[in-house]
């Protein structure tokens, strides 16, 4: 009886390692991906959300975060997404005109808070003015993302604007902005109240009243034909674990406390 070829024997001996393998971890699955879109100032405690949700969905979840306006458009260019969180509503319903997101699917699942981020050397002031008009301030750009146009309808509504513009520097998101006053390109920037806490250098110098601006909220939308666990993670978001975490992370509660 003739020997057996090496390159059989190699064949046959992983074929014997690969059902090894399958036997001790057990059988294999199929993990499926999710993709989520969120707005800049989510990026954080979205990461916390999504490593509560994997383990209960058994998905792979990636996130990718920027300012809603180019969310919104790589969405509208066939951007593989399949949940998007914008930061305002304006976003959310440029994808709802051009049917790329169910009007009936949107949420809203926080609030947030305007504030102005100084150095912490400086103290908090009654009037935003002394703050912006001294020298460069960094915000959101407002023709195109969220927290700019909050801040510039902020601005207008105390009167202030139209002094103080030329002194703002224009920004692709809002993290941007909250950056370069961490760094003192700038001394100040217009920020979310839940942005100020990750940067250990900056506290709050000035805030916004609610009625200076339009309502700051964050809807979530599932993308057309996206992933089956798209309506999953929209659920996840609406209950008490991330509300909980949003919380933490300074956002306000949209949704009602779960009995």
């Amino acid at each position: 009886m003739g020997s057996i070829h090496p390159a059989v024997r190699l064949a046959k001996f992983c074929l014997l390692s690969m059902i090894f393998v399958i036997w001790l971890g057990g059988p294999l699955r199929s993990e499926t991906r999710l993709t989520v879109f969120a707005a800049a100032s989510m990026q954080n405690v979205m990461e916390e959300i999504i490593s509560a949700f994997e383990p209960i969905c058994g998905c792979s979840v990636v996130l990718s975060t920027a300012g809603s306006s180019v969310l919104a458009r790589q969405i509208e260019a066939g951007a593989p997404a399949d949940i998007f969180v914008s930061a305002d509503l304006l976003w959310m319903d440029y994808l709802v005109e051009r049917n790329l997101v169910q009007a009936e699917d949107v949420t809203l699942i926080a609030g947030n808070q305007l504030d102005i981020a100084v150095a912490k050397s400086e103290a908090p002031v009654s009037d935003p003015k002394s703050l912006l008009d001294g020298g460069r301030f960094a915000m959101a750009d407002p023709e195109t993302v969220p927290a700019g146009r909050y801040a510039k309808a902020a601005l207008e509504s105390l009167g202030i604007w139209e002094e103080v513009r030329r002194n703002a520097v224009f920004t692709e998101n809002v993290r941007v902005a909250l950056k370069m006053a961490a760094r003192g390109d700038v001394q100040a920037a217009i920020v979310y109240g839940s942005d100020i806490p990750l940067e250990p250098a900056l506290h709050t110098g000035f805030e916004f009243a609610d009625s200076s601006h339009p309502p700051i909220v964050y809807p979530a939308g599932e993308i057309r034909n996206g992933s089956a666990d798209a309506t999953k993670f929209l659920e996840f978001l609406g209950g008490e674990t991330a509300q909980a975490l949003l919380r933490q992370s300074g956002f306000s509660n949209l949704v009602p406390a779960e009995n």
